[in-house]
């Protein structure tokens, strides 16, 4: 496999940099929902947040790459070719899943900004965004919570159609991003 993308199947930088994300994605959302397995102010249940924290700002700068790594290759196309109207849906779904991995992060630097909490990043303490604000902080930890419920839609939905169009369709959709000979 080649690490750019060809005119048949994606290159390894763009696949390991898709499969790297999942794996990241399932970390940000477990380091969070298992937190509650563990009293509040205990260690364990204070280190997942701060995972949860680094892992997430992880998440947007890989996503920024990944929307740059597009930019140096073609998207492999189809083949067969599918549907226009399933095309359409695959790019909405696609800017949906960018605008989550991007604006998740950003709402949690906000909400950690808006909190007073020091903001985590491998050893080093990123400046708050905005000033301490408790009420504002309500406010974005509601939106936080419901745009990452909507999250696991989002990846749901973006899974099941890969499966689908494997499956169902039998087209070369998922084999485009899975490792193998060209």
């Amino acid at each position: 496999m080649k690490w750019r993308n060809s005119p048949l199947r994606y290159g390894w930088l763009s696949a390991g940099l898709h499969w790297f994300m999942l794996m990241l994605l399932m970390a940000v959302y477990a380091s969070m929902e298992l937190r509650d397995f563990y009293p509040k102010g205990s260690a364990v249940r204070e280190a997942m947040k701060t995972w949860h924290y680094m892992l997430g700002l992880t998440v947007v700068a890989l996503a920024m790459l990944r929307l740059a790594v597009q930019r140096i290759g073609p998207v492999p196309a189809i083949s067969p070719r599918p549907a226009k109207w399933m095309g359409a849906s695959a790019s909405v779904l696609k800017v949906a899943l960018y605008l989550l991995m991007i604006g998740m992060p950003l709402l949690g630097w906000l909400l950690l900004s808006a909190k007073g909490t020091p903001i985590p990043f491998f050893g080093l303490h990123l400046v708050a965004l905005i000033n301490e604000n408790k009420a504002l902080a309500v406010s974005i930890k509601e939106l936080h919570e419901t745009v990452a419920a909507a999250g696991y839609f989002l990846i749901g939905a973006h899974a099941a159609a890969a499966l689908y169009h494997h499956y169902l369709l039998r087209d070369d959709t998922l084999r485009r991003m899975l490792p193998g000979a060209d």
